[in-house]
């Protein structure tokens, strides 16, 4: 694999990690309920760290003179994806389990808060409401283990997406045929 491309995903991969630690701070400071905002998190980061890998794999095809393989691509996506995700989960696992603890728990009752409202909106029984409210409860969402198990679901759900963007981006140079 060429370095050049390996040196590029990783960069993009620094920005991307920068990019969500920036936005995890600045949610931090300016005003700590983006942070459960349902339409930014399920919404628009992930269509942001999609747009990462797609925008690295396009530059790797651009270094390889326009031709790459399924493996150049699908690595031209992921290593960005990896590093961003995995700098972001590092980030806000000291922010919430060292430096500030009780903002993850004032996190977790506004989630469920939200959650409530959500669903008393939508109609549900007051018994579903109740089993959501205890499960949330008992999860730490920002424990290092929940993390972790996040950051694992996030990277299986983005490898799916790679592997999609790899398909589209890879393409033969007609002259090796």
């Amino acid at each position: 694999m060429e370095k050049s491309l390996k040196s590029t995903a990783i960069n993009y991969g620094i920005y991307l990690g920068c990019g969500l630690v920036l936005y995890t701070v600045l949610c931090y400071v300016i005003d700590i309920e983006f942070l459960v905002n349902f339409w930014v998190n399920l919404l628009i980061l992930p269509v942001v760290i999609i747009a990462v890998g797609v925008v690295s794999s396009a530059k790797a095809r651009s270094l390889l003179g326009g031709f790459m393989n399924f493996k150049q691509a699908f690595t031209a996506y992921f290593i960005p994806i990896a590093i961003g995700v995995l700098i972001s989960t590092i980030v806000t696992v000291i922010l919430f389990n060292f430096i500030d603890p009780d903002s993850a728990e004032y996190l977790k009752e506004l989630s469920i808060n939200k959650t409530t409202s959500f669903m008393e909106n939508m109609g549900a029984p007051q018994e579903q409401i109740n089993e959501a409210v205890e499960t949330m409860e008992s999860q730490e969402t920002f424990a290092i283990g929940t993390q972790l198990r996040s950051l694992a679901q996030s990277l299986i759900f983005f490898t799916v997406i790679g592997l999609l963007v790899a398909l589209i981006m890879k393409k033969k140079d007609p002259n090796l045929a």
